[in-house]
């Protein structure tokens, strides 16, 4: 799991079955400290997330049992938006 910034939308009318219906986000990962990290990547929506939120973003098979579809081509999915980040020194 990675923390991340809500950046975007990506609109796609034709897609894998599996992902009808899903909103799909493009997310910039942070570090502890808001900081960018990495490049963007698109991630599945499960939680009513949108543009500027900070959120947690679940990989792997993970990202997929947050839909209860293992087979659906999904390798990032958004299963939080984070209220405060506390970090100690």
């Amino acid at each position: 799991m990675y923390i991340g910034k809500v950046e975007g939308v990506v609109i796609a009318t034709t897609k894998d079955e599996g992902l009808v219906g899903k909103k799909l986000l493009i997310v910039q990962p942070l570090d502890m400290r808001y900081n960018p990290v990495g490049n963007c990547e698109i991630a599945i929506d499960s939680v009513g997330a949108g543009t500027g939120e900070i959120v947690l973003v679940a990989t792997g098979s993970s990202a997929r049992q947050a839909f209860q579809d293992l087979k659906a081509p999904i390798d990032r999915s958004i299963v939080a938006i984070v209220d405060n980040i506390e970090v100690n020194q």
